[in-house]
């Protein structure tokens, strides 16, 4: 089974680098370019289904990669971003100004460390997992797409090398990343991880 691993096109949140989590904003113009280059890059798959977290940015992505391909597109609650509580619509200055304590968490122990009222990349990668497990016993010998978000992608791709979370950061994804995991009884390979050089013509137009 080969699964490519799909992180969303960008958002005008991404641009101002605002915490997203659960909350929904849609693609920018500049996303949109990404989720149609990134489509084209993956038409000549012969893809069974297409799997997208709800929120809209991932919605929007996923259905974008659909119009080349006659399969069905299902949503997966459990594929949402990570639970990010009272930090959504936040940055990084705001966090480390009205929230010093946590950041020191955050930073040194991010697999256990709950989000203040959100979750924790531990319960973010349960419950995600979990998703990647089901869609695996349903596609043996197929090739799928999940299209999801920065931390769920990050926690299966840490599941799968067998990297604990709190080393997470050593690994990236960038906006409409694709990754290739190929999935048999002999194990995970992971073939490919953050590739963007589907969108070079977009990171030329600045």
């Amino acid at each position: 089974m080969r699964l490519i691993l799909i992180r969303h096109g960008e958002t005008y949140w991404n641009e101002t680098r605002k915490f997203q989590g659960f909350s929904d904003p849609e693609l920018s113009p500049k996303g949109w370019i990404q989720a149609q280059k990134l489509a084209n890059s993956l038409r000549e798959e012969q893809l069974s289904m297409i799997y997208s977290s709800p929120l809209q940015r991932a919605r929007q992505t996923a259905e974008y990669i659909s119009r080349y391909h006659s399969c069905p597109l299902a949503v997966v609650e459990e594929l949402k971003e990570l639970n990010q509580g009272q930090l959504e619509g936040l940055t990084v200055a705001d966090l480390q100004r009205d929230y010093q304590d946590f950041f020191k968490k955050w930073i040194a122990e991010p697999e256990s460390t709950q989000l203040p009222e959100g979750e924790s990349l531990g319960s973010l990668q349960n419950r995600a997992w979990k998703a990647i497990e089901r869609i695996i016993a349903d596609h043996p010998e197929d090739t799928v797409a999940v299209v999801a978000h920065s931390f769920v992608n990050l926690t299966i791709i840490c599941r799968i090398l067998g990297l604990p979370l709190n080393h997470f950061r050593r690994l990236r994804q960038d906006a409409a990343a694709k990754n290739l995991v190929e999935f048999s009884a002999k194990g995970y390979v992971l073939h490919y991880i953050n590739d963007t050089c589907h969108l070079k013509e977009v990171k030329n137009q600045g």
